[in-house]
């Protein structure tokens, strides 16, 4: 107990007014209308949206950086972000002023204090994203923006044995698009699932990192196993190739959402 004399604990001290800040932000957001996150000359984007409205909270140089440069027309529930600014601002007022300045289909969810260094991208350990894939015999209207119609059967056992190939560390070259090709192409696979409810495949991946369009070819190779013009080997052999000509097509890039980044803290 604080003696009489004592000020006690109080209030934490506010933030100097001519101090740079960096909040650690979470976002969630509907990619049909943007084209991806990173900013690019007159067409609308994620990021651009966020500095937009961010430019509108604070005054000087803001500095917006994403875990994640997501393609044009796909979706995030957890992308994070590091934006720093000068700023006196607690994180639940920041939250709230970029909300109410962002347009409808980008939300903050989470805002909080960064701790020192923190950078959204090169502090990320990993990613895991999800794929929906609608598997009725008539698309559902609720589902055009974020799944991937496929009629037909899919056999969900070819698919998961298939995947299975895929775990650990290898070389995705086989399933990187042309522009990501100068990236490192060796990627450790955490965890990849194939989940069924009714009409609904999702399929999950978690990874310490994605090369450009990976996720999307996976999906588009293993659907051709799940509909039974492959066996469930090809896949492994299509890893083994290191031959982007040996895989599947490209899946749609709407039926594909960050679920989540990873951090140590």
């Amino acid at each position: 107990m604080a003696h009489a004399d004592s000020p006690g604990p109080g209030p934490p001290p506010a933030a100097p007014l001519s101090g740079r800040r960096t909040y650690r932000l979470v976002l969630a957001y509907d990619g049909t209308a943007y084209h991806g996150w990173q900013i690019q000359p007159d067409v609308a984007t994620v990021q651009g949206a966020l500095r937009q409205a961010a430019q509108r909270l604070f005054a000087g140089d803001v500095r917006v950086t994403g875990a994640s440069r997501t393609d044009a027309g796909v979706h995030a529930l957890g992308q994070a972000v590091s934006l720093s600014a000068v700023s006196s601002l607690s994180p639940a007022t920041v939250l709230g002023a970029l909300n109410a300045h962002l347009p409808r289909e980008v939300r903050v969810l989470r805002a909080a204090d960064a701790a020192a260094g923190f950078d959204a991208r090169r502090s990320a350990l990993g990613k895991r994203y999800a794929y929906l894939i609608d598997n009725a015999p008539v698309p559902s209207p609720l589902l055009l923006r974020y799944a991937w119609h496929v009629p037909g059967r899919l056999d969900l056992a070819a698919m998961r044995q298939a995947l299975s190939a895929l775990r650990g560390r290898h070389d995705f070259s086989a399933f990187c698009a042309a522009p990501g090709r100068e990236a490192n192409p060796v990627c450790h696979v955490r965890s990849v699932q194939a989940r069924r409810r009714r009409t609904l495949v999702a399929l999950v991946i978690s990874a310490d990192r994605f090369l450009h369009h990976m996720v999307r070819n996976v999906v588009g190779s293993v659907v051709e196993v799940g509909r039974g013009a492959r066996p469930p080997r090809w896949l492994a052999d299509v890893l083994a190739s290191r031959d982007r000509g040996q895989a599947g097509p490209t899946a749609p890039a709407h039926g594909l959402t960050l679920v989540r980044v990873v951090y140590g803290s």
